[in-house]
């Protein structure tokens, strides 16, 4: 089979909320690795106040700014995209992702040969070069809450499935939402993530939603860093909101322990 991932419609959203400090680098990285590619990147900004969408505008006028007129939340601000796009697979994006290297055409090229596979994530690196061990199995009490507490923070070794050694692209129940690629054919026709959701679980909802029918494959071959920093639940807001997130996905999918 002769496939040239170059030449297949791609394209990438980033949502920004007051970004600009982090956002020219990962913004960069992106169109780098993407120059030869046909690749269509937008930004859904979330009303910004600190200089996010002139930053952008002004530095990458190839970029697309999509400006929500207030904070709409993760999902729903790269929902705002899907009316925009016409291309064959799309990525979800960070804007604290940097990307060290062409990973988007190996991507395209793993779902073009797999057409069971509707989503596709990279390995997750930190700065350092060690790897981000990230959910790859569906949120139990378990896995998010009881690990929590130090006698049983091995349960969250077991969630990410870092015991395991995943050195060639594997099934997955979760897929992370820093970044993904997806067919956008399924994310149009799911209508993208549940709105119902401002922040946290979205992406764990989503991938249940998805391997209703399809794939969800871990690809190690390529790796992109994600400068995580976990800000949003060092505050009592972030705790709060990850905590009405996890009630809401717990409510729609079941308490399994």
């Amino acid at each position: 089979m002769n496939i040239n991932p170059n030449r297949t419609k791609t394209s990438g959203c980033i949502v920004t909320y007051n970004n600009a400090s982090i956002i020219s680098e990962c913004v960069e990285s992106i169109l780098k690795w993407t120059k030869d590619l046909d690749f269509t990147l937008y930004i859904s900004d979330n009303n910004s106040t600190d200089g996010t969408v002139a930053l952008v505008r002004k530095k990458f006028p190839e970029v697309i700014i999509l400006e929500n007129k207030k904070n709409v939340g993760f999902g729903e601000g790269h929902n705002r995209v899907i009316k925009e796009l016409d291309s064959k697979y799309h990525f979800v994006i960070n804007p604290d992702i940097l990307v060290p290297k062409d990973v988007f055409g190996p991507m395209v090229e793993y779902l073009e040969q797999h057409k069971d596979v509707a989503m596709i994530t990279p390995r997750i690196m930190n700065d350092n070069g060690t790897e981000q061990f990230l959910p790859k199995r569906n949120p139990t009490i378990r896995y998010t809450i009881i690990s929590k507490f130090k006698p049983f923070k091995d349960y969250r070794k077991i969630y990410t499935r870092e015991l395991e050694k995943l050195d060639k692209p594997t099934d997955i129940d979760f897929c992370t939402g820093c970044f993904f690629g997806i067919r956008t054919s399924v994310f149009k026709r799911l209508k993208g993530f549940d709105n119902r959701y401002f922040m946290y679980m979205e992406d764990a909802d989503f991938s249940r939603m998805v391997r209703r029918r399809y794939r969800i494959v871990f690809f190690p071959e390529v790796f992109v860093y994600h400068k995580w920093s976990r800000e949003n639940t060092r505050s009592f807001r972030g705790i709060l909101r990850w905590f009405k997130s996890m009630i809401k996905y717990f409510m729609k999918w079941g308490w399994r322990f």
